[in-house]
Order: C-alpha cells, then sequence, then structure tokens
C-alpha cells in the first residue's frame, strides 16, 4: 500500500514562485515578498489575486487556501502597526488566525 505524497512545505512553495519571477528583478523600490506565513507549513491550496484586502483574506478562508500569492503588496512602505483595527492590520490577523501565509 503506498501513501499518499505529502504536500510541499511553504518554503518549497516561496522557492518555486522566486525561481518564476526572481525577486532580485523587482524594482527597488517594490516590496516583495512574504508578509506572513510558517516556513514549515503544509501548502495544498494557493489563492492569486490582485490586491491583499480583506475580501481576499476571507476568500482565502473559505476555500481552505494555506496561501495568498498576490501581485500588489499589502506593505509597500514600513509600517508601525498590524494592530486589528487598521485595515491591513485586519488582513493580516484574518491570515494568521486562519494558518495562512501571505506572499
Amino acid at each position: 500500500m503506498s501513501s499518499a505524497p505529502s504536500a510541499p512545505r511553504l518554503s518549497e512553495v516561496l522557492g518555486a514562485l522566486d525561481a518564476l519571477w526572481p525577486p532580485e528583478r523587482a524594482e527597488q523600490w517594490d516590496a516583495v515578498g512574504t508578509v506572513c506565513g510558517d516556513p514549515e507549513a503544509p501548502v495544498t491550496r494557493v489563492l492569486f489575486a490582485v490586491d491583499p484586502v480583506q475580501d481576499i483574506a476571507d476568500e482565502a478562508v473559505r476555500l481552505g487556501a494555506e496561501l495568498v500569492v498576490t501581485h500588489h503588496p499589502l506593505y509597500l512602505r514600513g509600517t508601525t502597526t498590524v494592530a486589528a483595527s487598521t485595515f491591513k492590520g485586519r488582513v493580516v490577523h484574518t491570515l494568521i488566525k486562519n494558518d495562512i501565509a501571505l506572499h
């Protein structure tokens, strides 16, 4: 009896994404990379979107996605808070509470 293959880890999926779209090719001012997520977490479902807004975070929860990949970054410049009372903070809280990575 053969066992089903294990799901790739987030770090492996991110490695594949970086191979397709090398971060060093991004504009210097652009904010590329992972906002949140455990590199060791398994990934079986990925949601691709344009913007990392609350509707997308909610959709990821509904779909059971473990990773959201967006074209636009959540944080283009530095931030001083991820408080859930802010628009962007609420997105981060939703993702982290549901074990969903954002890249």
